[in-house]
Protein backbone atom coordinates (compact mmCIF):
# COMPACT_ATOMS: atom_id res chain seq x y z
CA UNK A 1 0.00 0.00 0.00
CA UNK A 2 1.07 3.62 -0.46
CA UNK A 3 1.62 5.13 2.99
CA UNK A 4 2.27 8.75 3.88
CA UNK A 5 4.83 9.49 6.57
CA UNK A 6 2.94 9.92 9.88
CA UNK A 7 3.82 12.31 12.74
CA UNK A 8 4.02 12.74 16.84
CA UNK A 9 2.36 10.30 19.60
CA UNK A 10 -0.06 11.29 22.32
CA UNK A 11 -1.51 9.19 25.12
CA UNK A 12 -5.28 9.13 25.74
CA UNK A 13 -6.70 9.59 29.19
CA UNK A 14 -8.49 6.80 30.99
CA UNK A 15 -11.69 6.93 32.90
CA UNK A 16 -13.81 4.35 34.68
CA UNK A 17 -17.07 4.61 36.49
CA UNK A 18 -17.67 2.47 39.58
CA UNK A 19 -21.00 2.39 41.37
CA UNK A 20 -21.05 1.17 44.96
CA UNK A 21 -24.29 0.20 46.64
CA UNK A 22 -24.96 -0.08 50.32
CA UNK A 23 -25.48 -3.25 52.38
CA UNK A 24 -25.99 -6.32 50.14
CA UNK A 25 -25.83 -4.56 46.72
CA UNK A 26 -22.99 -5.64 44.44
CA UNK A 27 -20.86 -3.18 42.38
CA UNK A 28 -22.37 -2.19 39.05
CA UNK A 29 -20.54 -3.64 36.03
CA UNK A 30 -18.09 -1.41 34.22
CA UNK A 31 -18.47 -1.17 30.45
CA UNK A 32 -15.62 -2.73 28.53
CA UNK A 33 -15.07 -0.91 25.25
CA UNK A 34 -14.69 -2.71 21.95
CA UNK A 35 -12.15 -0.22 20.77
CA UNK A 36 -9.57 -1.91 20.43
CA UNK A 37 1.00 15.14 5.52
CA UNK A 38 -1.99 17.17 5.20
CA UNK A 39 -4.40 16.19 2.47
CA UNK A 40 -4.97 18.60 -0.29
CA UNK A 41 -7.82 16.77 -2.03
CA UNK A 42 -11.17 18.46 -2.48
CA UNK A 43 -13.28 17.49 0.55
CA UNK A 44 -16.86 17.71 1.66
CA UNK A 45 -19.02 20.80 1.69
CA UNK A 46 -20.57 20.57 5.15
CA UNK A 47 -24.07 21.53 6.17
CA UNK A 48 -24.19 24.82 8.12
CA UNK A 49 -24.08 24.09 11.82
CA UNK A 50 -27.12 24.72 13.99
CA UNK A 51 -25.99 25.05 17.62
CA UNK A 52 -27.36 22.15 19.56
CA UNK A 53 -25.80 20.40 22.55
CA UNK A 54 -25.12 16.71 22.43
CA UNK A 55 -27.21 15.01 25.09
CA UNK A 56 -25.59 11.57 25.19
CA UNK A 57 -23.23 11.20 28.14
CA UNK A 58 -20.13 9.09 27.64
CA UNK A 59 -16.92 8.42 29.50
CA UNK A 60 -13.67 7.96 27.62
CA UNK A 61 -12.45 4.37 27.95
CA UNK A 62 -8.91 3.14 28.41
CA UNK A 63 -7.61 2.61 24.85
CA UNK A 64 -7.05 -1.09 24.26
CA UNK A 65 -4.94 -2.81 21.65
CA UNK A 66 -7.03 -4.05 18.71
CA UNK A 67 -6.69 -7.65 17.65
CA UNK A 68 -3.84 -7.88 15.12
CA UNK A 69 -6.13 -9.71 12.70
CA UNK A 70 -8.50 -6.74 12.36
CA UNK A 71 -7.87 -4.92 9.05
CA UNK A 72 -6.19 -1.58 9.63
CA UNK A 73 -4.93 -2.43 13.12
CA UNK A 74 -1.54 -0.89 13.94
CA UNK A 75 0.63 -0.80 17.04
CA UNK A 76 -0.98 1.44 19.71
CA UNK A 77 1.29 4.25 20.85
CA UNK A 78 2.66 5.05 17.40
CA UNK A 79 1.32 7.65 15.01
CA UNK A 80 -0.96 5.98 12.48
CA UNK A 81 0.01 5.54 8.84
CA UNK A 82 -1.93 7.62 6.33
CA UNK A 83 -2.97 5.73 3.21
CA UNK A 84 -4.12 7.08 -0.16
CA UNK A 85 -4.34 3.86 -2.14
CA UNK A 86 -3.22 0.26 -2.40
CA UNK A 87 -0.63 -1.35 -4.67
CA UNK A 88 -0.90 -0.33 -8.33
CA UNK A 89 -1.10 -3.93 -9.44
CA UNK A 90 -3.97 -6.23 -10.25
CA UNK A 91 -7.42 -4.87 -11.02
CA UNK A 92 -9.06 -4.13 -7.66
CA UNK A 93 -10.37 -0.76 -6.41
CA UNK A 94 -12.22 0.21 -3.22
CA UNK A 95 -15.60 1.92 -3.17
CA UNK A 96 -15.84 3.78 0.15
CA UNK A 97 -18.94 5.59 1.38
CA UNK A 98 -18.88 8.20 4.16
CA UNK A 99 -21.93 8.39 6.43
CA UNK A 100 -21.75 11.90 7.88
CA UNK A 101 -23.98 13.10 10.71
CA UNK A 102 -23.70 16.36 12.63
CA UNK A 103 -25.98 17.98 15.19
CA UNK A 104 -27.10 20.36 12.45
CA UNK A 105 -28.06 17.43 10.23
CA UNK A 106 -30.01 15.80 13.06
CA UNK A 107 -31.82 19.09 13.63
CA UNK A 108 -32.79 19.19 9.96
CA UNK A 109 -34.19 15.66 10.21
CA UNK A 110 -36.25 16.45 13.31
CA UNK A 111 -37.54 19.70 11.84
CA UNK A 112 -38.57 18.01 8.60
CA UNK A 113 -36.24 20.19 6.53
CA UNK A 114 -34.77 17.02 4.97
CA UNK A 115 -36.18 13.53 4.56
CA UNK A 116 -33.17 11.28 4.99
CA UNK A 117 -29.40 11.09 5.33
CA UNK A 118 -29.37 7.36 4.52
CA UNK A 119 -29.46 6.64 0.79
CA UNK A 120 -31.04 3.20 0.66
CA UNK A 121 -30.93 3.16 -3.15
CA UNK A 122 -27.14 2.92 -2.93
CA UNK A 123 -27.33 -0.02 -0.53
CA UNK A 124 -30.03 -1.69 -2.64
CA UNK A 125 -27.82 -1.50 -5.74
CA UNK A 126 -24.70 -2.76 -3.99
CA UNK A 127 -26.64 -5.69 -2.55
CA UNK A 128 -28.42 -6.52 -5.80
CA UNK A 129 -25.20 -6.47 -7.83
CA UNK A 130 -23.15 -8.13 -5.05
CA UNK A 131 -20.67 -5.26 -4.99
CA UNK A 132 -18.22 -5.03 -2.06
CA UNK A 133 -17.89 -1.66 -0.31
CA UNK A 134 -16.50 -0.08 2.85
CA UNK A 135 -18.61 2.33 4.92
CA UNK A 136 -16.99 5.02 7.07
CA UNK A 137 -19.63 5.61 9.74
CA UNK A 138 -20.04 8.48 12.18
CA UNK A 139 -21.34 7.42 15.57
CA UNK A 140 -24.29 9.80 15.32
CA UNK A 141 -25.29 8.35 11.94
CA UNK A 142 -25.26 4.85 13.45
CA UNK A 143 -27.43 6.06 16.33
CA UNK A 144 -29.81 7.75 13.89
CA UNK A 145 -30.04 4.68 11.62
CA UNK A 146 -29.55 1.52 13.73
CA UNK A 147 -31.61 -0.67 11.38
CA UNK A 148 -29.59 0.45 8.36
CA UNK A 149 -26.37 -0.16 10.28
CA UNK A 150 -27.53 -3.69 11.11
CA UNK A 151 -28.22 -4.20 7.42
CA UNK A 152 -24.69 -3.08 6.50
CA UNK A 153 -23.13 -5.25 9.20
CA UNK A 154 -25.09 -8.30 8.03
CA UNK A 155 -23.65 -8.14 4.52
CA UNK A 156 -20.38 -10.12 4.29
CA UNK A 157 -19.28 -7.94 1.34
CA UNK A 158 -19.39 -4.75 3.41
CA UNK A 159 -16.69 -3.51 5.81
CA UNK A 160 -17.37 -0.99 8.59
CA UNK A 161 -14.92 1.80 9.42
CA UNK A 162 -14.76 4.94 11.60
CA UNK A 163 -15.54 8.53 10.53
CA UNK A 164 -15.63 10.19 14.02
CA UNK A 165 -18.62 10.52 16.31
CA UNK A 166 -20.15 13.81 15.16
CA UNK A 167 -18.18 14.84 12.05
CA UNK A 168 -16.32 17.70 13.73
CA UNK A 169 -13.13 19.04 12.15
CA UNK A 170 -9.77 17.91 13.55
CA UNK A 171 -8.01 20.98 12.15
CA UNK A 172 -8.90 24.63 11.76
CA UNK A 173 -10.24 25.89 8.46
CA UNK A 174 -11.72 22.58 7.32
CA UNK A 175 -14.56 23.50 4.95
CA UNK A 176 -16.40 25.43 7.64
CA UNK A 177 -16.87 22.46 9.98
CA UNK A 178 -16.87 23.32 13.69
CA UNK A 179 -13.68 22.12 15.35
CA UNK A 180 -13.33 19.52 18.07
CA UNK A 181 -11.08 20.34 21.03
CA UNK A 182 -7.71 18.62 20.83
CA UNK A 183 -8.18 17.05 24.27
CA UNK A 184 -11.38 15.36 23.02
CA UNK A 185 -10.05 13.87 19.78
CA UNK A 186 -8.92 10.48 21.10
CA UNK A 187 -12.12 9.84 23.05
CA UNK A 188 -14.28 10.88 20.09
CA UNK A 189 -12.73 8.26 17.81
CA UNK A 190 -12.63 5.59 20.53
CA UNK A 191 -16.30 6.19 21.24
CA UNK A 192 -17.16 5.66 17.58
CA UNK A 193 -15.33 2.34 17.47
CA UNK A 194 -17.44 1.29 20.48
CA UNK A 195 -20.69 2.35 18.81
CA UNK A 196 -19.90 0.60 15.53
CA UNK A 197 -18.47 -2.56 17.14
CA UNK A 198 -21.81 -3.35 18.78
CA UNK A 199 -23.22 -4.24 15.34
CA UNK A 200 -20.66 -6.92 14.50
CA UNK A 201 -20.00 -7.71 10.85
CA UNK A 202 -16.67 -6.99 9.18
CA UNK A 203 -15.13 -4.56 11.65
CA UNK A 204 -11.92 -2.68 10.81
CA UNK A 205 -9.51 -0.22 12.40
CA UNK A 206 -9.68 2.10 9.40
CA UNK A 207 -10.40 5.77 10.13
CA UNK A 208 -11.18 8.74 7.91
CA UNK A 209 -11.04 12.38 9.05
CA UNK A 210 -13.96 14.66 8.18
CA UNK A 211 -13.07 16.68 5.11
CA UNK A 212 -9.85 14.60 4.91
CA UNK A 213 -8.38 17.33 7.14
CA UNK A 214 -5.58 16.33 9.51
CA UNK A 215 -2.27 17.55 10.85
CA UNK A 216 0.46 16.41 13.25
CA UNK A 217 -1.65 16.98 16.35
CA UNK A 218 -4.65 15.15 14.95
CA UNK A 219 -2.52 12.14 13.99
CA UNK A 220 -0.87 12.15 17.40
CA UNK A 221 -4.28 12.05 19.08
CA UNK A 222 -5.02 8.77 17.30
CA UNK A 223 -1.73 7.11 18.34
CA UNK A 224 -3.22 5.23 21.34
CA UNK A 225 -5.96 3.66 19.23
CA UNK A 226 -3.97 1.53 16.79
CA UNK A 227 -5.62 2.68 13.55
CA UNK A 228 -4.81 3.27 9.90
CA UNK A 229 -5.93 6.61 8.45
CA UNK A 230 -7.45 6.27 4.98
CA UNK A 231 -7.77 9.35 2.78
CA UNK A 232 -8.27 8.19 -0.80
CA UNK A 233 -6.84 9.08 -4.19
CA UNK A 234 -10.16 9.55 -6.06
CA UNK A 235 -12.57 12.11 -4.59
CA UNK A 236 -15.93 12.05 -6.37
CA UNK A 237 -17.16 15.46 -5.21
CA UNK A 238 -20.66 14.03 -4.73
CA UNK A 239 -21.72 16.19 -1.74
CA UNK A 240 -24.25 18.76 -2.98
CA UNK A 241 -23.81 17.75 -6.61
CA UNK A 242 -26.76 18.81 -8.77
CA UNK A 243 -26.10 16.30 -11.56
CA UNK A 244 -24.77 12.73 -11.58
CA UNK A 245 -22.50 13.30 -14.59
CA UNK A 246 -19.75 15.34 -12.83
CA UNK A 247 -19.69 12.74 -10.05
CA UNK A 248 -19.11 9.96 -12.59
CA UNK A 249 -16.41 11.95 -14.39
CA UNK A 250 -14.57 12.67 -11.14
CA UNK A 251 -14.80 9.07 -9.98
CA UNK A 252 -13.47 7.62 -13.22
CA UNK A 253 -11.00 10.26 -14.39
CA UNK A 254 -8.08 9.24 -12.21
CA UNK A 255 -9.05 5.73 -11.15
CA UNK A 256 -6.30 3.10 -11.35
CA UNK A 257 -5.63 -0.32 -9.83
CA UNK A 258 -5.45 0.12 -6.06
CA UNK A 259 -7.54 3.32 -6.05
CA UNK A 260 -9.69 4.28 -3.07
CA UNK A 261 -12.80 6.13 -4.29
CA UNK A 262 -14.51 8.51 -1.83
CA UNK A 263 -18.32 8.69 -2.08
CA UNK A 264 -21.17 9.43 0.34
CA UNK A 265 -24.27 7.54 1.44
CA UNK A 266 -25.91 10.64 2.95
CA UNK A 267 -28.89 11.17 0.67
CA UNK A 268 -29.92 14.75 1.48
CA UNK A 269 -26.46 16.27 0.99
CA UNK A 270 -25.25 13.84 -1.70
CA UNK A 271 -28.47 13.41 -3.70
CA UNK A 272 -26.90 12.35 -7.01
CA UNK A 273 -24.74 9.48 -5.76
CA UNK A 274 -27.35 6.77 -6.30
CA UNK A 275 -27.82 7.93 -9.91
CA UNK A 276 -24.08 8.13 -10.48
CA UNK A 277 -23.23 4.74 -8.98
CA UNK A 278 -24.49 2.50 -11.84
CA UNK A 279 -22.45 4.58 -14.31
CA UNK A 280 -19.39 4.40 -12.05
CA UNK A 281 -19.70 0.61 -11.84
CA UNK A 282 -20.08 0.37 -15.61
CA UNK A 283 -17.06 2.61 -16.16
CA UNK A 284 -14.94 0.51 -13.81
CA UNK A 285 -15.95 -2.65 -15.66
CA UNK A 286 -15.03 -1.06 -19.01
CA UNK A 287 -11.56 -0.34 -17.60
CA UNK A 288 -11.20 -3.90 -16.33
CA UNK A 289 -11.39 -2.78 -12.70
CA UNK A 290 -13.28 -4.66 -10.01
CA UNK A 291 -14.58 -3.29 -6.66
CA UNK A 292 -13.25 -5.10 -3.58
CA UNK A 293 -13.29 -4.52 0.19
CA UNK A 294 -10.84 -1.83 1.29
CA UNK A 295 -8.77 -4.32 3.27
CA UNK A 296 -8.19 -6.40 0.14
CA UNK A 297 -7.35 -3.38 -2.01
CA UNK A 298 -4.78 -2.29 0.54
CA UNK A 299 -3.26 -5.73 0.42
CA UNK A 300 -4.14 -7.05 3.87
CA UNK A 301 -7.16 -9.21 3.10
Amino acid sequence: MHVKIPRVPLVATLAAVVAAAALLAAPAPVRTPATAGLVRLTGKSPTPTVPEPTTAAWVAPRPTAPAPTVPGATTPGTRPPVVDHGPRTGNRVALTFDADMTDAMRYQLRSGAVRSYANLKIIDLLERERVPATFFLTGKWVEQYPAVTRRLAANPRFELANHTYGHLAFTSDCYGLPRIAEREMTADVARTFDVVAAYGGRQTRYFRFPGLCHDRRALSALAPLGVTVVDGDVVSGDPFATSWRPVVRAALAGVRPGSVIVLHVTEANAPMTDEALPHILAGLAERGLEPAPLSEVLGVG
